[in-house]
């Protein structure tokens, strides 16, 4: 049986396997083919409901300190666009806001759209360090810097049809804030006991 010394002599390894698999997916993305299939399927409206839900595990892992499970919850939250069927029919507002997104990714990259855009590795960067040091406050605030950015950012430039992302992120939101609460205080107190 394998014990935990002998996950962790594997941590690392692990962890550039599932980051050379999310780079794949990433580079896989600027295929038209495959985007336009992934793409598809990312308007099926569960991919929005479970995506914000990675942020538990990704926490976790933090906590942890395991790079093998914060890289293989990125690839997950990243293959997550494509892992429900292409929905039969999409609401009009779920059409008109992808095709915001579509547009905002096909547009030219300039200095605004590049920072705009490093604020998700950053994000993500935040949280981890933050769970990584053990640090409640700054990590729920973290995760509702991202629900609120994401919002923000919908609403801006998405105007009404920003407004679908509502739902799934405020739900988002409370389930990632519950559990990852709950969980943290859970974990502390193990630690206390041991």
């Amino acid at each position: 049986m394998i014990n935990n010394i002998e996950i962790r002599k594997y941590d690392k390894v692990i962890a550039i396997i599932f980051g050379l698999f999310t780079l794949a997916i990433i580079m896989a993305m600027t295929n038209k083919d495959f985007f336009s299939w992934a793409w598809a399927r990312h308007h099926n409206i569960l991919s929005w409901y479970i995506r914000p839900l990675f942020l538990i595990p990704f926490c976790y892992f933090a906590y942890k300190r395991s790079w093998a499970g914060i890289s293989a919850t990125i690839f997950l939250l990243i293959s997550s666009m494509f892992w429900f069927l292409e929905p039969g029919m999409a609401s009009e507002q779920v059409n008109q806001f992808l095709q915001v997104e579509i547009d905002y990714l096909n547009a030219p990259w300039g200095i605004g759209k590049i920072l705009m855009t490093l604020i998700v590795p950053i994000s993500l960067f935040a949280l981890g360090a933050a769970f990584w040091k053990r640090n409640l406050l700054f990590g729920i605030s973290v995760i509702v810097f991202i629900a609120l950015a994401k919002i923000l950012w919908s609403v801006v430039f998405g105007g009404e049809s920003g407004m679908s992302i509502l739902a799934p992120a405020i739900i988002g939101l409370i389930i990632c804030v519950i559990l990852i609460y709950f969980g943290f205080r859970r974990s502390e107190k193990n630690n206390k006991d041991q």
